[in-house]
């Protein structure tokens, strides 16, 4: 993008910056993808920059840069397939015992740190609910306009009218896309009562003890983290794994890390979620290896992603290694 020197040009730059982290969060939900969003938004820009002197004025800047950014969405999604995880592919789930066989040519979904996607409290707020993995998880499963019009209309709270003619329908259309869309999503995402998170100083307690029991590879211990349905799984590997003595086998069994210590975790938060970035023992050091994705409910842990790609770390501004932390 090429600055210049006139003062409405610097304006325009200054004002439509204020929305880089909605959109992002925006283009998130519709890829599933932080890097592919990141692409995204500079996609966006570039082309409201190119663009910024026709605009009249007839609605707000950020519904104009939405606009511009849910249409480079829909056209990427023309040649993407949808990012699933491991849990979403149809397949039971697996025993901890099988041998794990990574599947790198699968676009597996990513997480977002929540700090990349923090609303302008000016702006709208972006609320936990609608970056949770969960949702974005299921909204990889939905045709792309059903996804745009799913979050333009129920996330962005926009009118039917409105995202009519960012897909180039009718309103009548969107009203029946919206509908199937909520049916579909009704299907693959818990409702409210059934995720009730613990209290505060219950939920630092209950990350305190994850942290322990992984730290020491505690298997009884991690047992008594989950509740009795909770679910693993990590991409690249395709299999995921129910209940609390599955995934405890699971770490035993599969689990590099061999003694007390191999392991470290540091906090972080992704997708509204608590979240940890795990170091492997290296030699002398510590490295990254895997980003845990936690849901909390008041009965315990009852779902983790470990994520195993490790150019996250960067992205969660997670040190190289874990001493360097320290």
């Amino acid at each position: 993008m090429t600055l210049t020197d006139k003062p409405a040009d610097e304006d325009f730059l200054r004002e439509a910056d204020a929305f880089r982290r909605e959109l992002l969060a925006h283009c998130y939900r519709m890829l599933g993808s932080v890097h592919d969003a990141e692409d995204l938004v500079q996609e966006t820009y570039l082309r409201a920059w190119r663009a910024h002197e026709k605009f009249e004025g007839r609605s707000s800047l950020r519904t104009w840069l939405y606009r511009i950014a849910t249409r480079v969405c829909l056209t990427a999604l023309e040649t993407r397939g949808k990012r699933p995880l491991p849990s979403g592919l149809g397949a039971e789930s697996s025993d901890p015992e099988d041998v794990l066989e990574e599947r790198a040519e699968v676009p597996w979904l990513e997480p977002v740190p929540d700090a990349m996607v923090g609303a302008d409290p000016a702006a709208v707020v972006t609320s936990r609910e609608s970056i949770r993995l969960a949702l974005i998880a299921a909204l990889q499963h939905l045709p792309p306009r059903q996804r745009a019009v799913l979050v333009l209309r129920d996330v962005l709270q926009w009118r039917a009218a409105e995202v009519a003619k960012v897909i180039g329908t009718t309103t009548t259309a969107v009203n029946s896309i919206l509908q199937r869309a909520r049916a579909q999503l009704d299907e693959a995402t818990p409702t409210e009562d059934s995720v009730v998170e613990p209290a505060e100083a219950d939920q630092r307690a209950l990350l305190d003890r994850y942290v322990t029991a992984f730290e020491k590879k505690d298997i009884s211990a991690i047992v008594e983290l989950f509740t009795k349905d909770a679910v693993w799984e990590m991409p690249p590997f395709p299999g995921w794994y129910s209940g609390a003595e599955a995934i405890a086998r699971l770490v035993d069994l599969q689990c590099p890390a061999k003694c007390p210590g191999d392991m470290r975790l540091l906090p972080t938060w992704a997708n509204g979620q608590p979240a940890f970035g795990v170091y492997l023992l290296d030699g002398d050091t510590h490295r990254p290896f895997q980003l845990h994705v936690l849901t909390l409910t008041s009965s315990g842990i009852s779902h983790v992603v470990s994520f195993f790609d490790t150019r996250l770390f960067a992205k969660f501004g997670l040190p190289e290694t874990w001493e360097a932390a320290r």
